[in-house]
């Protein structure tokens, strides 16, 4: 289905004292980060040096607007209308977008975290509200949704340019939507069948579904986890595994 392929990662959450993801051993695989803004990780200082060390290895550089939820990393639910939706997004972006001039890196694309990322691939109004957001902050922003979700209908309804996101290392329902983390069975926990996985997904556009069967899916970007168990490692494999396949590894927003 494509001869090339983005691989991205959320990068820069951690804060403070604490640290979060094993960012210096990954970014030499991934080709896009999704630097976190402050709300669900990250601070001011962390923003700054994950888009220096992003410049260093190349990476592209994207805005990973969460829920301002630190202690849920992100991951709970919240009930927030569209316009608190607008607010969170633009306010986010913005922040990463400065330090990003700062540096005179250019940005290219926003990611939405973890529940807020879910929330709105489900609901025409959230990813209507994300998509404004990014819009009105930068036009040229590559908005990233699950593949045939509201993020990537509605960021193309308002104008942006989409990318179709899968999950290396996640399961899928029939519908083509995570599984949840709440289930057992929310992760692939073989790094040789999730390599495998996403190498087919690439290839042929279909993933095996929780229920055995296949569904199709777009690949234009995929994400790997940061935080994971041996991120680097499987970082350096799912990489070494696509060029293995004739399948080259780039930013989504490169030619």
């Amino acid at each position: 289905m494509t001869s090339r392929v983005d691989i991205n990662c959320d990068m820069g959450e951690s804060f403070g004292a604490y640290r979060i993801g094993a960012d210096d051993d990954v970014f030499p695989f991934i080709t896009s980060a999704n630097i976190a803004c402050g709300f669900h990780g990250g601070d001011p200082a962390v923003m700054r040096t994950t888009i220096a060390k992003a410049a260093k290895h190349g990476v592209a550089v994207g805005a990973h607007p969460g829920f301002q939820d630190l202690s849920g990393f992100g991951r709970r639910n919240m009930d927030v209308t569209p316009g608190e939706a607008y607010d969170l997004v633009v306010y986010q972006v913005g922040a990463l977008l400065g330090f990003a001039r700062a540096a005179g890196v250019a940005m290219q694309h926003v990611k939405a975290h973890g529940a807020f990322y879910n929330m709105a691939a489900a609901s025409a109004p959230l990813s209507d509200a994300i998509a404004r957001a990014v819009r009105d902050v930068d036009a040229s922003l590559i908005l990233f949704g699950l593949p045939g979700s509201h993020l990537v209908t509605e960021g193309a309804r308002a104008g942006l340019r989409t990318a179709s996101e899968v999950f290396a290392d996640r399961n899928y329902m029939p519908d083509g939507s995570l599984v949840s983390r709440r289930r057992d069975d929310a992760y692939v926990q073989d790094a040789s069948e999730a390599v495998r996985r996403a190498i087919r997904m690439a290839r042929e556009g279909k993933v095996r579904a929780v229920d055995g069967n296949d569904i199709d899916i777009r690949v234009d970007t995929i994400c790997i986890h940061g935080d994971g168990a041996h991120p680097a490692e499987f970082a350096q494999r799912l990489r070494a595994g696509f060029e293995a396949e004739g399948i080259a590894v780039r930013p989504i927003g490169g030619s």
